[in-house]
């Protein structure tokens, strides 16, 4: 009985590494694919559409709507794998630092799957930042799924 995290940030890499994990594990392992969200206030600036109370409600409700995407993109409506072979999923939004997250997580865990490039902003890079933090921190196995072709150009 295999743990396995899966980082999860919306991306199309990050939908490829749960499907790898999916078809990689087996009824016996658990997968829980993780998404993280932090937010920055500024002082002194405030906004006339949202209540700085409501700053952490709004980034609650997105994530979940983003990890609610990933799970019906590869799994499907249900939100579980199908088949008398798959692996029980979970899913977990928590606050903080992605790369930070998951190498606290990979302490009691089996293995670590990421996607080769998140939602950051340096498209020419081979890893992300994440991936690649994870790749020199984690406490345990980690695979780093490539992009397909249709990833890398969109």
């Amino acid at each position: 009985m295999k743990r396995i995290i899966v980082g999860i940030d919306g991306s199309a890499s990050a939908k490829e590494a749960l499907g790898w994990a999916i078809e990689h594990a087996n009824s016996q392992d658990t997968i829980t694919a993780v998404h993280t969200w932090s937010m920055y206030l500024v002082g002194g600036m405030e906004s006339p559409y949202v209540n700085p109370a409501d700053y952490e409600v709004l980034a609650r409700q997105s994530a979940d709507a983003i990890v609610e995407e990933v799970l019906q993109a590869v799994v499907g409506a249900d939100g579980q794998p199908m088949g008398d072979d798959a692996p029980k999923l979970l899913t977990e939004v928590r606050h903080g630092h992605p790369g930070r997250i998951l190498i606290e997580m990979s302490e009691d865990a089996d293995m670590i799957v990421v996607g080769s490039r998140g939602l950051g902003g340096f498209r020419g890079l081979l890893l992300g930042s994440v991936s690649t933090y994870v790749v020199h921190h984690a406490k345990c196995p980690v695979v780093v799924v490539p992009m397909t072709e249709e990833d890398s150009d969109s």
